[in-house]
């Protein structure tokens, strides 16, 4: 008895026109990140000027790096502007971020006053305050001597001990609005039955900040920790403006001492390693980060709400 078979179901054909809408930004992508690093890491093993013609000359860059005590001292430099940045702005841009997703009095002026510095861009703040902190007649330097802020006489500058320090806080200055935004965001993401049901039960405000907001906020610090390590790695334009790395190289990072190898000494095959060290230290500081607080295994924080 013959044994009767399913018909077999027609395949559909693949469409592949989808692809298309893809294909700007893929071509954009690898023109401006992956083109850029492939030229990079090549350029590490070779000797140009920017005219003359590209010379291989091996491991030679890479030797100089490690021999290079400026370059190790600007890396350790860039390090301490790292661990400074994290260890400031994160959190005070939280506890502007989740005042400015509340509903206080006067909120929207306060939050528009403090949100000014990231609508003026690096360079302009760097000339704004190298003119505020000269020592001839910059404007803190008028105060501190004419209305008896005495603490405020000091070459913030000038001083080697001090313009690290400095350059650090007015960094943080820059960027704290933008990591505010994103905890705004990630407070205002956050149900409103949980406050309900944590008010319902008696719980405080002190408590439910510690026991609902922060613990619910671990996607926002995660993503605004990994963007201020990366950006603090990178930083150049205000420091370039505001110090051009000195005095002496008192705020010469890595990412500064990239430019100026390059573009002021004409030694790109050099300046390509420093951006490699750059590159290669913010992917592992990333990975890091991301692993550990396990962020690529965290569902979303309304499941089940």
């Amino acid at each position: 008895m013959a044994v009767k078979t399913a018909a077999a179901v027609p395949r559909r054909p693949r469409v592949w026109w989808p692809l298309g809408f893809l294909l700007p930004a893929l071509v954009l992508f690898v023109g401006l990140v992956v083109l850029p690093i492939v030229v990079a890491l090549l350029l590490s093993f070779c000797s140009w000027n920017g005219s003359t013609q590209i010379q291989f000359v091996g491991l030679a860059n890479w030797h100089q790096f490690v021999h290079d005590d400026s370059a190790l001292a600007a890396l350790q430099r860039t390090a301490l502007l790292v661990i400074a940045s994290l260890l400031i702005q994160e959190p005070i841009a939280m506890a502007l971020g989740i005042y400015a997703a509340g509903r206080q009095r006067h909120r929207a002026v306060l939050t528009a006053i403090y949100f000014l510095p990231m609508l003026i861009s690096a360079a302009a703040l760097g000339i704004l305050w190298g003119q505020l902190l000269s020592p001839v007649n910059g404007g803190i330097q008028y105060a501190g001597q004419n209305f008896g802020l005495v603490f405020l006489n000091h070459d913030w500058l000038g001083d080697p001990e001090l313009v690290m320090a400095t350059v650090i806080v007015l960094i943080a200055w820059e960027f704290i609005p933008f990591h505010s935004l994103l905890y705004q965001a990630g407070v205002r993401q956050i149900p409103t039955s949980i406050y309900e049901a944590a008010a319902l039960d008696g719980i405080g405000p002190v408590r439910r900040l510690f026991s609902i907001t922060i613990p619910m906020l671990r996607h926002t610090i995660v993503t605004s920790s990994t963007l201020n390590i990366v950006g603090s790695l990178t930083v150049f334009d205000l420091i370039y403006t505001l110090t051009g790395g000195g005095p002496g190289e008192s705020t010469r990072v890595l990412a500064l001492a990239q430019y100026l190898e390059g573009f002021n000494s004409l030694n790109f095959g050099y300046a390509s390693v420093l951006a490699v060290v750059l590159g290669v230290a913010a992917v592992i500081v990333s990975v890091i980060l991301v692993g550990v607080t396990g962020f690529g295994k965290m569902r979303s924080q309304a499941e089940g709400v």
